[in-house]
């Protein structure tokens, strides 16, 4: 095969729906992103709250998001997940209108609103990248894709919110200027044809597209993980991974503190609220960076994928966030604290690509939106949780708090890793 025949074949599997659902994440994260950066500052300095409400209102946004990811992935199988993804996106904006009530009770409302409105959507849009993923072996690639565009766009976020902090730009009005590249989200959306409704009776047979089935979905998407299984038969025996997956994620999830945490620990080592959102760009660019570079190279079977997802996305987290703690309690610089964010940022950039992918291999049945809500809602309990507990202990000192970090990291990883000898098992049967 020639070079420019092996280059076609590798970028393949960016499709136009592909684009279109990788550039609406990263116009959603332009939007959302500036208001998450910049919220514990307006509510700890502007407001003049505790931290420990900043640890509520992250944990009421994860934990009742739990609720909506899984209803959303249910929903979606019946009801069509472009058309549920383009709902909740279209209700993200909630969140841009925090700053212009003096109110926490109700700026953490909205902030709230617009989060839930997010995960209702986010199982849908998993399905529809593995809808219009041309193939399995091209599914880890695709979300890295995603991965990429979606924390570039955070990145660029944190880009425009330090320049308008240094301007003197008020909260409510960086907020509100959000509404604009969420509206460009919903429509870039609108612009992927993948996601119908789910249908059992449907059969199997190639599209027009080729390698689609009927519903518009691929022929593959339902098709279990296991040779033979059949895409229709929801009550499959689950691969030995699934549920353990479910448990890391969930673990994960306890230490999935909201990056409000590093900004204000930044922020507050250094006095300067800039230096806070600097924080925020250099985790959320390292994270893209990592799922657009290692995307199509970090495995694309279930095994491999799990190893990777233990040792450098977990045990990753675990690693940073040891880091930050060290770097705080010994007052060891600016320097070291953002080091610890990178190294967080690269574990977040494994995580957010080969959860979904590896929860794609792993589902058996043709209903993905209910496994990919599964696993966003497992995610979000373990993260309700964990705010509550960050916030509460970064009250006694950030370095509690990491700590705590670190260990539930650490166990994630661990339980990962010893699901593999299982999944090998059963990977290898005929």
């Amino acid at each position: 095969m020639s070079r420019e025949g092996a280059r076609a074949r590798r970028s393949g599997w960016r499709t136009g729906d592909v684009w279109a659902i990788a550039l609406s994440a990263c116009f959603a994260d332009l939007g959302y992103q500036a208001v998450l950066a910049g919220f514990p500052l307006f509510l700890v300095l502007t407001l003049h709250q505790p931290v420990w409400e900043f640890g509520l209102a992250s944990a009421l946004s994860y934990g009742g998001g739990a609720v909506f990811a899984y209803a959303g992935g249910r929903i979606g199988d019946r009801v069509g997940h472009r058309r549920l993804a383009l709902a909740g996106n279209a209700a993200i904006p909630l969140l841009s209108l925090c700053a212009l009530v003096a109110s926490p009770a109700w700026a953490i409302g909205l902030l709230t609103g617009g989060w839930w409105a997010r995960n209702l959507r986010s199982p849908s849009r998993r399905v529809m990248l593995v809808e219009a993923a041309p193939s399995e072996e091209h599914r880890s690639a695709a979300f890295g894709f995603l991965h990429a565009l979606d924390v570039g766009g955070g990145a660029l976020a944190g880009v425009y919110v330090i320049a308008a902090l240094a301007a003197g730009v008020p909260f409510r009005w960086i907020f509100l200027a959000t509404v604009v590249p969420l509206a460009v989200s919903t429509l870039s959306l609108s612009r992927a044809r993948v996601g119908g409704p789910h249908r059992e009776d449907a059969p199997a047979t190639p599209g027009p597209r080729g390698g689609h089935d009927a519903t518009g979905s691929p022929a593959t998407a339902g098709a279990a993980a296991r040779p033979g299984a059949s895409p229709d038969t929801p009550e499959a025996p689950l691969a030995p991974g699934a549920r353990t997956l479910l448990g890391a994620a969930a673990l994960y999830g306890f230490t999935f503190y909201s990056v409000g945490f590093p900004v204000l620990t930044v922020a507050e080592d250094s006095g300067r609220l800039v230096a806070g959102i600097g924080a925020f760009l250099v985790l959320q660019a390292v994270s893209a960076l990592t799922g657009y570079l290692l995307g199509g190279r970090l495995g694309t079977g279930p095994a491999a994928q799990f190893a990777r997802l233990g040792l450098l996305g977990y045990l990753g987290a675990a690693v940073g966030a040891t880091v930050l703690a060290v770097g705080y309690a010994d007052h060891l610089g600016l320097g070291l604290l953002l080091v610890g964010v990178a190294v967080i940022g690269f574990a977040l950039g494994v995580v957010e690509t080969l959860e979904p992918s590896s929860m794609s291999l792993l589902r058996t049945g043709g209903r993905t939106g209910r496994a990919m809500g599964s696993l966003s809602s497992a995610r979000s309990v373990g993260a309700f949780v964990g705010n509550l507990a960050m916030g509460l202990l970064y009250g006694l000192g950030a370095a509690f708090a990491y700590g705590y970090a670190a260990i539930v990291a650490g166990l994630a990883g661990v339980l990962v890793l010893s699901a593999l000898p299982a999944l090998r098992r059963w990977a290898a049967r005929p």
